[in-house]
């Protein structure tokens, strides 16, 4: 007997994106999670099912420089430069955006903008 689960439209929305976003070897995805208090980002090559990078707000490399703004846009802004500078030192210029079903708005964008401001191509 299947159980019944109740489907959110992010989750929904996520799954119709992640049909067409994969990430390989040249481009791994670049996958972003919201929760309330702190932002989770982590670059993943679907292809060898691995995850390359990942960083969050609640890490201990960012909590001291980011302490009470990790769940808002000022977090996501440091967040996003810090990922963008990990990536550069393990040699990945190149990502594809998957925004996991969540709008292109505040914090999401703020961490988006800020990687391509510290030199990843989208």
């Amino acid at each position: 007997m299947k159980k019944w689960v109740a489907v959110t439209g992010r989750t929904r929305r996520h799954k119709i994106i992640r049909k067409d976003i994969v990430g390989t070897n040249e481009r791994p995805r670049l996958s972003v999670y919201r929760s309330l208090n702190n932002l989770y980002a982590q670059v993943v090559d679907d292809m060898a099912g691995k995850t390359l990078v990942s960083l969050s707000t609640a890490s201990p490399d960012l909590k001291d420089k980011i302490k009470k703004d990790a769940g808002n846009v000022k977090g996501a802004v440091l967040l996003g430069t810090a990922l963008a500078e990990i990536c550069k030192k393990n040699g990945i210029s190149k990502v594809v955006f998957d925004r996991s079903g969540y709008l292109y708005h505040g914090r999401v964008k703020a961490l988006a903008e800020s990687a391509r401001k510290g030199g990843l191509q989208f």
